[in-house]
């Protein structure tokens, strides 16, 4: 009997909730079927120091430990510690890796054609899953957009023409006149999409479904479709191994 195809895993972008109770139906998702085991990986932390970047881990291991699954921590914390081969290591045999939040364009700067970044994007293209939050899922688009600083910086380009706007509830109450701005500055093509808060974006074999309590939005100029739990967004996202 020929193999069977293997095919790349899902990848989650997550709207903040990362390591709570909200999110353990799309984690226990996630690793269905996968070995039962965890990367945590705290790039987007790695400016906030040590305390921080142990708190997520201690927060992911808790949370993982809770269902029954296993963890390993990778400090892949700046371009240094990304590049190593032995923390790059770390990650085989996961069948989730999961980048957490903090600051992305420090994410960004990392992970860059590091090993880590590498041999997270060879599981996945084996099957292992992906998920990432807030930053862990800004860095994963084209470009990465600051609401802080109303501007749009190049990202890792996991996902072509495309840029993610978490905790998207609670910035465009606040600022809604920066993001038709932001979204004003992309390229023709590139997708504005905003994820709420405790809500997941899971792309799997071409099809892009919502879960979790919020909403997701496609953004253009000018419009925005809103999409709630089970809804398949209408939007093409293929995920792929870049930079």
């Amino acid at each position: 009997m020929p193999d069977q195809q293997q095919h790349p895993g899902p990848v989650a972008l997550v709207g903040s909730g990362e390591f709570l109770p909200v999110m353990a139906e799309v984690d226990r998702a996630l690793l269905d079927g996968r070995p039962q085991r965890v990367a945590i990986i705290p790039t987007s932390a790695g400016l906030e120091g040590d305390a921080s970047i142990t708190r997520w881990i201690e927060l992911g291991e808790q949370h993982y430990d809770s269902m029954g699954v296993e963890t390993v921590a990778v400090r892949a914390i700046d371009p240094e510690s990304a590049n190593s081969q032995q923390i790059a290591s770390l990650t085989e045999g996961c069948g989730l890796a999961y980048f957490s939040g903090g600051d992305p364009t420090h994410a960004i700067a990392s992970l860059r054609h590091s090993a880590t970044w590498y041999a997270v994007q060879q599981a996945w293209l084996a099957g292992s899953a992906l998920a990432g939050c807030s930053a862990g899922a800004m860095m994963m688009g084209s470009v990465s957009a600051s609401p802080r600083h109303g501007n749009v910086v190049e990202a890792l380009g996991f996902f072509k023409d495309l840029c993610v706007m978490p905790h998207f509830d609670r910035i465009s109450s606040a600022r809604s006149e920066m993001i038709d701005s932001l979204a004003k500055q992309l390229d023709d093509g590139t997708r504005l999409v905003g994820i709420d808060e405790n809500t997941a974006l899971v792309i799997d074999q071409g099809q892009a479904i919502v879960h979790g309590v919020g909403n997701v939005y496609v953004i253009g100029q000018g419009d925005r479709d809103g999409f709630g739990a089970g809804d398949v967004v209408d939007i093409d996202l293929v995920p792929g191994a870049a930079s």
